[in-house]
This record gives C-alpha cells, structure tokens and sequence, in this order.
C-alpha cells in the first residue's frame, strides 16, 4: 500500500508541475498579446484557460483520493496540503493571465504608448523568472530559495510603482491614451498581484520543508521599510 501511496504522490507532484509550467506559459502569452496588439492570441489565452481550470481540479480530485488511499505521515500530509494550496495561487495567476488578455481585446486600435509597453514586457519577465525559480525551490524542497523568491516580490513591487507612476505622467500629457492608459494600469496591477501569489507558494514551499508556516510577504511585514525602498528608487 504504501508503494502505490509513494507512486501516487510522485504523480501529483509532477502534475502540480504540469500546471506551474502551463502558467508561466499563459503569463508569456497573455502579456505578449497585450503588448503586440494581438487579437488572435489574446483569444487563444482566453479560450485555453479551461485547460489551468480543469488542471486544478484533477489536483484537487486526485489529492483528496490520495490522503483518503491511505493515513499519510506528516511529511506526505504536508506535501498534498501544499500542492492543494499552490495550485489554487497558479489558477489565480491563470484567470489575472486571461483578464490581461481582455485587455487586449478592449484597447485594440487606441493610440499607445511604447515605452510603457516596454516597461510592462520587462515586469513580465521578472514575473515569470519569479514563478519559475518558486517551481525550481518547489522540486529541490528548497526552503531557502522559497524565501529568496519571496524577497524578489520587492523588485515586482517597485516596478509596478515606477510603471504606475509613468502611466499617470502619460495620461496627464496626451489625453488620446487614456484608453491605453487605463489598460496599462490594469495590467501592471494584475502582474504585481500575480508576485503575491507567487510569494503564498514560496509559503507553501516552506511549510512543505519545515512544517512550518509562514508570512514571507515583505510589504505585510514591514510596511514602512518598503515605503523606503520604494521612494529610493523613485
């Protein structure tokens, strides 16, 4: 029993995998929609997101199977917690992925702005390199570099406020990209949020590690040590 217990865990966590790569995938193709003006595309991330949605849900279904096959110990207990838990983030990320893609759809054929367009591709990455390195700490069990991936939300944090900054700035200096303004601060606040959500799985690692559960998020930490790492860069 216990060999078909170790087998079936192996597979959900490949699963959960699975789906963390197919999100970070969604994240590119959405904000690459976005930024080229694809109609095309921007459809294609929104009709393929029931394959995140269907994907959580055979987590969830195959998780609870799993604890009921048999009493797991606490260290198998802890691994489908986790899994169970960070998959509810990826689906987030995936339906933020689909809203930028609506967005897309919205400012098609407004007049934009190309360096705030570059600005948000550059956020994009950091995002993604986010998600990446948290699916990485995820299959090391590295509770140490969870951390480190939480830490970098600050980075996603400042440039989502420099970013915002300069959408305003462009409102303020030509009232025809309102529209495509509007769209840029939507989707630079959808790309900050998917940074917490990333910074929830990197807690989910930890407890995964350690057992224990924690609060990584530095701006809930410390607000006013943000604030100034903020202003330093602004």
């Amino acid at each position: 029993m216990h060999e078909l217990f170790a087998d079936e865990l192996k597979k959900l966590r490949g699963r959960f995998m699975e789906m963390g790569i197919n999100v970070s995938e969604q994240i590119y193709a959405s904000t690459k929609s976005f930024i080229d003006h694809d109609l095309k595309a921007a459809n294609k991330v929104i009709e393929d997101d029931i394959t995140t949605n269907k994907e959580e849900v055979s987590l969830e279904e195959r998780a609870l199977k799993l604890i009921a096959l048999q009493q797991p110990v606490a260290s198998d207990f802890r691994a489908i917690i986790s899994i169970l838990k960070a998959s509810t983030d990826l689906e987030r990320m995936g339906d933020y992925s689909v809203n930028i893609a609506r967005e897309t759809i919205r400012v098609k054929g407004n007049p934009r702005v190309n360096e705030i367009e570059k600005a948000i591709d550059e956020m994009t990455k950091l995002i993604r390199e986010m998600l990446e390195e948290a699916l990485d700490a995820y299959v090391r069990n590295d509770e140490k570099m969870a951390r480190k991936v939480a830490l970098r939300d600050l980075e996603a944090d400042k440039q989502y406020i420099l970013i915002r900054n300069n959408i305003t700035a462009a409102m303020q200096q030509d009232s025809e990209t309102v529209v495509a303004n509007s769209g840029y601060m939507m989707v630079v606040r959808l790309l900050e949020r998917m940074g917490d959500h990333i910074v929830n799985l990197s807690e989910w690692i930890v407890y995964n590690a350690s057992g224990e559960l924690v609060e990584l998020n530095p701006g809930k930490k410390d607000p006013e040590m943000v604030q100034k790492l903020l202003n330093d860069k602004l």
